[in-house]
């Protein structure tokens, strides 16, 4: 699965990273591990980095179906961070239907890293190994 994270209590930051081509089960598939996980925390943020990722296999409904449900508490902010425009376009979407469906307002969708980390407040990024 072309998609990862690593749990960083410390910066209470969950940090996804995905690479590759990425599908909708994919996308599923990462946060059912992600939710079932021992040290994951709701109210923790998230910086979802898709700088990496080459496409998107997602279809219309299936965005609606990732934007409105959420494994994460309305306080917790995430940020998508994606380079490729397609991509950046596709989780723009995403963004808007969050917004629309539920409300959440903590959810922003980013062309540069570094806004990002600036958004959640974020100096230094855990490592992830990906591959």
């Amino acid at each position: 699965m072309p998609c990862r994270y690593v749990i960083d209590k410390e910066q209470k930051l969950i940090l996804s990273v995905g690479w590759d081509r990425v599908s909708s089960l994919e996308i599923q598939e990462h946060r059912n591990q992600l939710a079932g996980d021992p040290e994951f925390n709701p109210d923790f943020d998230q910086l979802v980095d898709g700088t990496a990722v080459t496409g998107l296999d997602v279809s219309m409904d299936d965005a609606k179906l990732i934007a409105s449900a959420t494994v994460f508490s309305p306080v917790s902010r995430r940020a998508f961070v994606a380079s490729n425009l397609l991509i950046l376009g596709v989780t723009r979407m995403m963004e808007t239907y969050a917004h629309i469906g539920k409300g959440r307002e903590q959810v922003k969708v980013f062309h540069d890293r570094n806004e990002a980390m600036k958004w959640l407040g974020l100096q230094t990024l855990p490592t992830i190994v990906t591959r």
